[in-house]
């Protein structure tokens, strides 16, 4: 049920490993210490990954809410969904696309979400079913893409922000990881995947670049352990990445909001 949903962003990437949902928890976590409401749905039916970086344990299962619908599970205080929460850890999703898309659906429209001022999704990488699902299904206000420097990671990610302007999603910016490289021991900095890219790409689609995260390696263990990094060091330097990149979510969102024209309707 998404009628007391506020706000909706989609976190996407052209293509895995790029720290997408270790953005979408560290970003939701931030939203929340600003103050806001916050669900978090873990919309990779295929390879859900949110149970285990917020700490839920293994087993844990949505209770029913009425007859139609589920209760969220909440972890840190989020309101999270997850196809993790239906089955186990070593059970294959071996889905074609519209059972996934269903899938999605179901997940998104029938969880009790409540009061909510933004709901965070977490896409699967790529350009696929589901993104399109989610398009189709919910009024998404806004999408943030996430990307490394690297050069073919940039090439899918530029796929991903003309998907979303196909189907006439604002790209609220992107967001860098492993931007830089700095060394444990001495302090040099390398930005070893290159440099520059995220700003490029956020220029020549006249979006932001909400920001550049480094290669940490604190980042990786805090979501592995269950305790992400807003969560774990709400007062470092981590956090405070994260942090700046929720304002400007938040402030893209509310500029969206107050240039939205009237609705048309075709019936």
């Amino acid at each position: 049920m998404l009628d007391q949903v506020k706000y909706i962003v989609a976190v996407a990437s052209g293509k895995g490993g790029v720290g997408k949902s270790t953005t979408a928890v560290n970003l939701a976590l931030s939203l929340q210490a600003a103050g806001k409401k916050v669900g978090l749905l873990d919309a990779d039916i295929y390879g859900p990954s949110i149970a285990m970086m917020l700490g839920v344990p293994d087993g844990t299962r949505p209770k029913a809410a009425d007859e139609k619908h589920f209760a969220p599970i909440e972890a840190h205080g989020l309101k999270t969904m997850s196809m993790a929460y239906l089955v186990t850890e070593k059970t294959p999703m071996a889905w074609r696309g519209p059972m996934a898309a269903g899938a999605l659906q179901q997940l998104l429209g029938q969880t009790m979400w409540g009061e909510l001022d933004i709901l965070v999704v977490d896409m699967p990488p790529g350009t696929g079913d589901i993104q399109l699902t989610l398009a189709q299904k919910a009024q998404v206000n806004g999408a943030v893409i996430v990307t490394t420097p690297q050069d073919i990671a940039l090439l899918d990610a530029k796929k991903g922000i003309e998907m979303f302007i196909k189907v006439k999603i604002p790209v609220l910016g992107i967001v860098e990881n492993m931007a830089m490289h700095i060394c444990s021991e001495c302090g040099h900095e390398e930005a070893i995947f290159g440099d520059g890219g995220g700003a490029n790409v956020a220029e020549q689609y006249e979006t932001h670049l909400l920001g550049s995260l480094p290669l940490d390696k604190s980042i990786r263990l805090n979501g592995d352990s269950g305790l992400p990094s807003v969560a774990a060091d709400p007062e470092g330097p981590i956090a405070g990445h994260y942090g700046q990149i929720a304002q400007s979510v938040i402030a893209g969102l509310e500029a969206a909001a107050d240039n939205a024209g009237p609705e048309i309707v075709f019936e």
